[in-house]
């Protein structure tokens, strides 16, 4: 107990230090210093590439399996509708706000706490590779996929993101779709020119509607949803060129390349993919680290939104403390009880496993 609660009140001193430093994506490099520094004082030593951190635990052998523990220290900017300092680590009423407290402050301050707890521990069955990455909110390129080639193998992951400290065993990739529908200009006033807009209606309509027909026990349904239309320049010319953006949220019942065929096959606009890097990830129900987070009582379940999970090739979960609800929203903030149940539910499920 004793060893807990000092765990939380490290846990809750760093994610303090870590609210306090803006770290908005492709800057987070004070909060890259605060973490490495936190992890040095503590004996660790510490590599690091960009605004990326990573430790092995002290008695690393190579002839064990490596487990990932992976979370991501960058934000999004903060929310129009906030009230308070998204920058005050204020504690109230139970919790702790500030931007990144729940989204993913309270993940990886755990994740920390829980490497430290195994760290000098000489006889696991698996090694320990932490992990504190950038550029997670982007899906930027030099985020953990850029560090992966730097890292030993990996068998399998842990990926803090608050879940409730329920299992995500699957989650949802990601295809950004840039749409064009091409017409011809003309004047308003007369019956001339192809109007862009009303082409990009008949394939908007199919987004709404279509249903890919096979379904992920997982994951359920492919999602498509159009997000962003943007046409004409003024109100007397008809728009010879109407663009619209379509989120598409991939099931691992389709390969990105698979949805992206059939959807050119169905509309008339031009279609092109973002990227096709944020694949759906799916974990077998038997892995060792499935079966110790039911015996922990933990729920399974198939994450409909993404995290660095989809850069990471090898089988992959995400658990964390915190609500994904809160994420991203105004006055973002984490329960205190959340922080410690998040350490206590990451060193209970290791332990299951590696020692």
């Amino acid at each position: 107990m004793d060893n807990l609660i000092h765990q939380y009140t490290d846990a809750l001193e760093l994610l303090r230090g870590m609210i306090a430093l803006p770290s908005y994506s492709r800057e987070e490099d004070r909060t890259a210093d605060l973490i490495s520094q936190f992890l040095e004082n503590k004996g660790v030593n510490v590599k690091r590439s960009g605004n990326n951190c990573w430790a092995l635990n002290k008695y690393f052998r190579e002839d064990r399996p490596t487990i990932l523990l992976n979370s991501h220290h960058d934000t999004v900017r903060p929310n129009p509708a906030y009230t308070r300092d998204p920058f005050d680590p204020a504690v109230e009423a139970g919790r702790l706000f500030g931007l990144g407290s729940n989204d993913a402050g309270g993940s990886l301050v755990g994740l920390i706490e829980a490497f430290l707890h195994f760290y000098e521990k000489g006889d696991l069955k698996f090694n320990l590779v932490l992990t504190a990455t950038a550029e997670e909110e982007i899906s930027g390129l030099n985020g953990i996929e850029s560090i992966l080639p730097l890292l030993p193998p990996v068998d399998f992951a842990i990926v803090g993101e608050p879940t409730l400290t329920d299992l995500a065993i699957a989650e949802k990739g990601l295809l950004v779709l840039d749409c064009t529908s091409y017409g011809r200009a003309g004047h308003a006033a007369r019956e001339e020119g192809d109007n862009a807009i009303y082409k990009a209606l008949a394939d908007i309509d199919w987004f709404r509607k279509y249903t890919f027909p096979k379904n992920s026990e997982a994951l359920g349904q492919v999602k498509m949803t159009v997000t962003i239309i943007n046409a004409g320049q003024q109100h007397n010319v008809v728009p010879a060129v109407c663009h619209f953006t379509v989120d598409v949220r991939v099931t691992d019942a389709y390969t990105q390349e698979e949805i992206l065929e059939e959807i050119r096959s169905r509309v008339s606009c031009e279609v092109m993919p973002r990227s096709l890097r944020m694949r759906s990830s799916r974990i077998d129900r038997h892995h060792p680290v499935v079966e110790a987070a039911v015996a922990l009582g933990k729920k399974l379940y198939g994450s409909p939104t993404t995290s660095d999970q989809a850069l990471i090739p090898s089988p992959s979960v995400k658990i964390g403390p915190g609500d994904s609800a809160r994420s991203h929203s105004a006055d973002e903030f984490i329960y205190l009880e959340e922080i410690r149940e998040g350490i206590h539910c990451y060193i209970s499920l290791l332990d299951k496993i590696i020692s």
